[in-house]
């Protein structure tokens, strides 16, 4: 039930002071949710300090913007778009121009509402090829945004007065009115303004999915041609979801350019509209949380994992094709299926299975990359020699012995994860029958 939304009220048959009515407008586990992520945002740079960990935090705080701005047309519009940078590019790039107006004291408007600008660019681009983008749905609709993508990726480096070529459109957020003596140079005063947007848009884009219009777009996506049969324009409403999506990805674009300083062309390029779809999937599409996940796994794989190894994207890859076989829900779905077990006290029985499952595959990905990173070793970087380090170990990209060993420890950690995968699943088909039992009967009770 919505917060502050009033319970039906409760009649009694009989009562010696007449009827009365009872309500509940406090859905206590809900103010608690939101109360710890608030809290969460709040105390993240207190906790870690470092200037790499405020610049991680404040593109986390930007990415689950744009990840559940996206999930609005993926998840809950069933709209599988490739061209999401678009919105949140073209964003970026009016409210870096926003940003150079303001300091060039010809725009009197606080830096701490740029990002607005870019929202309303978002939108106004949603307005204006929206109607063309949502006429088709499934598959047309995903071509057209690929097509609307790649077009405005190239327009990129067609129009330098607006997208400043390849050296991309600088700015300084340093600048207008300064309440209070924040400048918005210190990282920490402007991850504090990008936790009160990324708090503020999270709450609207939840409050959005319990409106006529955020159910109306799982009715789209479920059953189209039943919503028209009942009187709606399907094209509408997908319109309608489109803008409202479009907008806070432009907000998220203009965060982004109050915390880098500077907007290029691939803002806007089909590899970023890419990774949205990827790590919003792999959080959990379903699931309105699921793209916060994705969000902070995005920030991880780009900024720590790219520096581990030059193979990440390999990595990446190999993990998006696991959990497309495996979990197609995402992350979030399966917190939430051991969610369910643990509401019927079976989830101590799966500790050993789990970390039986870790250690094996572990395993089998210590012997896999050992291989890929000697790959890449050579040829990459040839001329360093055969010898690279991995994990403090020293392997030759040329010796039989590193090969072989790698080999070894991957097919024999794959063999026992096979082993353990097998003896898993009977546990969870045991569990999971067990959990249907109990839940018939206790519908079956008075």
């Amino acid at each position: 039930m919505p917060v502050g939304a009033a319970a039906p009220a409760r009649i009694p048959a009989t009562s010696d002071k007449g009827a009365y009515y009872e309500f509940k407008p406090w859905n206590v586990g809900r103010w608690i949710i939101w109360s710890a992520f608030a809290v969460l945002l709040l105390v993240a740079p207190l906790v870690w300090t470092s200037s790499l960990a405020h610049t991680m935090l404040s593109q986390m705080g930007i990415a689950i913007i744009v990840c559940l701005s996206y999930n609005m047309l993926l998840g809950q519009g069933g709209m599988l778009s490739f061209g999401h940078a678009v919105h949140s590019g073209l964003g970026s790039f009016l409210a870096i121009h926003t940003l150079n107006l303001v300091s060039a004291g010809t725009l009197p408007l606080p830096v701490s509402l740029v990002p607005i600008a870019g929202g309303l660019a978002g939108l106004a681009f949603a307005l204006l090829l929206g109607w063309v983008t949502t006429k088709k749905a499934a598959t047309p609709f995903a071509m057209i945004t690929l097509g609307i993508g790649e077009l405005v990726w190239a327009s990129s480096l067609m129009f330098p007065e607006f997208f400043g070529g390849e050296g991309g459109i600088s700015g300084n957020r340093v600048t207008g009115s300064k309440p209070f003596g924040i400048t918005f140079g210190p990282q920490i005063q402007l991850y504090y303004l990008i936790a009160i947007y990324t708090f503020i848009c999270t709450a609207a884009m939840y409050a959005f999915t319990r409106t006529p219009l955020g159910r109306m777009i799982n009715a789209v996506r479920d059953n189209p041609e039943r919503v028209e049969f009942v009187g709606y324009n399907t094209q509408m409403v997908r319109f309608l979801v489109f803008c409202v999506a479009a907008f806070f990805a432009g907000i998220s674009g203009g965060l982004a350019a109050l915390n880098f300083e500077i907007v290029t062309s691939e803002v806007v390029s089909g590899p970023r509209s890419g990774a949205y779809l990827l790590f919003t999937f792999l959080g959990g599409a379903t699931f309105f949380f699921g793209p916060i996940i994705g969000a902070v796994l995005m920030v991880l794989a780009f900024v720590l994992l790219s520096e581990l190894t030059k193979a990440w994207l390999l990595y990446l890859g190999l993990v998006f094709l696991f959990m497309v076989m495996y979990a197609p829900g995402g992350i979030a779905s399966l917190i939430m299926m051991n969610v369910r077990v643990a509401a019927f006290g079976r989830l101590r029985e799966l500790w050993v299975s789990y970390l039986a499952l870790a250690a094996t595959a572990l395993i089998t990905l210590l012997g896999a990359a050992g291989m890929i990173e000697m790959v890449y070793h050579l040829k990459l970087n040839p001329a360093l020699g055969p010898e690279l380090q991995f994990l403090g170990n020293t392997l030759n990209a040329h010796g039989l012995d590193s090969w072989f060993g790698c080999g070894f420890v991957m097919l024999s950690g794959l063999g026992l994860f096979e082993l353990t995968r097998r003896q898993f699943v009977r546990q969870w088909g045991e569990i999971q029958e067990y959990i249907e039992k109990e839940t018939k009967r206790r519908e079956s009770q008075p």
